[in-house]
């Protein structure tokens, strides 16, 4: 299965996504599932769940104290400014899988090797990372020192953005199937960066956001 593990929704601060955006996106790429991954927030699951044509896994993305943590298969919010080995921890207790999203990239906090705690696997591949190839060079570098799955996420916030970056999981069709498959290690990371044209269209309809 073709998998994009990393997708906010317009219920994030900063993103756009509709329904029917992501539907039509992610079909156009050829994704069986997507992942929704807002900023510290569940409240667009009960929309997005709905969604018939394509299979939901619900999530949330969760700001730690060491870094960016994607909690898979949860429905609750978890906590956030925890520490990375609590925020696993609460995830693991909800019967999610956590992950670490994007934890080499730049300008962002970056995840140490000594507070991967008990996670279930690294995002190597994001294509909103700056320096993309720098980003997925260390990324699967530190998921090789802590001998976990990578994963592959687009990290999108508008429509074409989906299924830049997605994960080829070897999985049955359901949520507990692509799970059980990222935590035994049958996924691999696949994708692009998001191109300049995507990024500055990003950018400018995040302004245009703050100002309605």
């Amino acid at each position: 299965m073709k998998v994009d593990l990393h997708v906010h929704t317009r219920h994030s601060h900063d993103a756009f996504i509709s329904p029917k955006t992501l539907v039509a996106c992610a079909r156009r790429k050829g994704i069986d599932a997507v992942a929704i991954t807002d900023h510290n927030t569940v409240k667009g699951l009960r929309e997005f769940c709905k969604i018939k044509e394509i299979l939901i896994i619900p999530g949330v993305e969760v700001e730690t104290l060491e870094g960016h943590v994607l909690a898979l298969n949860v429905t609750d919010l978890v906590e956030s400014g925890l520490s990375i080995a609590e925020t696993a921890d609460k995830i693991q207790d909800a019967g999610g899988l956590a992950i670490a999203a994007h934890p080499t990239v730049l300008f962002k906090r970056s995840l140490e090797v000594e507070c991967a705690g008990d996670l279930d696997a690294i995002e190597v591949i994001n294509s909103a990372a700056v320096p993309f190839s720098f980003s997925v060079r260390k990324n699967r570098e530190l998921a090789e020192k802590l001998n976990l799955p990578q994963t592959g996420g687009s990290d999108a916030h508008c429509g074409p953005e989906i299924g830049l970056a997605y994960s080829s999981i070897d999985g049955e069709g359901n949520i507990g199937s692509i799970c059980e498959a990222i935590q035994r290690g049958a996924v691999t990371p696949f994708g692009r960066s998001i191109s300049l044209t995507m990024r500055l269209k990003r950018q400018f309809m995040r302004i245009r956001k703050i100002l309605q």
